[in-house]
């Protein structure tokens, strides 16, 4: 499939009206370099595996106020977040399970590795299926969806937060639970939109920190050409 040329990522004014205190950065990313992640970047993201192990300590991760803030985002669109939790809260609770991340290619292990920093959902999804704007917006239940890793068609839940363009294909599932198999980062994505979301006290900063050290990371280790902007609720759009 041809690339897109222009890219769009944008929040719906109905959860602009339902969480005011959205904050999202975005990276419209091109011209990248994935595959295997190299040494180096490796043994920076084991580094914060256990740097991050230590912060947290005993701290029950419903406790860290970036993880707290998401469960509440969740529960306000009818998900139990103990279900289906947030990708940051799957991954630091995998970290504090069993020790580790596993590695699965350079750009999906600079997003959790900024993930993890921030106790943040990063996500990393290739333009190549997205047809016209990717937009956050509530489900109507009649969009479609493919589970990461098969092949078939479901649907999401009235109501629930997700990701999809104009073709009403979703490209994530309540809001930041899990991405669909078409969007995932593979070894050929060379341009991607990716995102870091937050509702907490704090959010701007936070969101600004880890949009700049996710760009840093990608400018050492993937190359390319990136246009960045944080979005809320006075500027929800971002196009390149």
């Amino acid at each position: 499939m041809q690339e897109n040329n222009l890219s769009t990522f944008q929040y719906h004014s109905d959860i602009l009206a339902r969480y005011p205190a959205i904050v999202g950065g975005v990276i419209m990313a091109h011209g990248m370099t994935n595959g295997p992640t190299p040494e180096s970047l490796l043994a920076a993201y084991q580094a914060e595996q256990q740097s991050v192990l230590q912060h947290i300590g005993s701290t029950p991760l419903s406790q860290i106020p970036s993880l707290s803030a998401w469960r509440s985002a969740m529960r306000g669109f009818g998900v139990e977040p103990t279900q289906y939790r947030s990708a940051a809260e799957a991954l630091l609770r995998r970290l504090t399970r069993k020790g580790d991340i596993p590695s699965i290619n350079l750009l999906v292990d600079i997003g959790n590795l900024v993930s993890i920093r921030y106790a943040l959902p990063v996500a990393v999804f290739d333009t190549r299926p997205i047809q016209g704007a990717l937009t956050v917006h509530f489900a109507d239940g009649t969009e479609r969806y493919t589970t990461l890793g098969e092949s078939e068609i479901d649907h999401p839940e009235p109501g629930e937060v997700i990701f999809s363009d104009e073709t009403r294909l979703v490209f994530a599932r309540r809001w930041c639970w899990r991405q669909s198999e078409q969007s995932a980062a593979r070894s050929d994505t060379t341009s991607a939109i990716i995102t870091i979301e937050a509702h907490h006290t704090g959010a701007h900063r936070d969101i600004l920190s880890a949009l700049n050290d996710l760009q840093e990371l990608l400018r050492k280790y993937a190359g390319g050409t990136f246009t960045a902007g944080i979005l809320d609720a006075q500027h929800p759009a971002i196009s390149d």
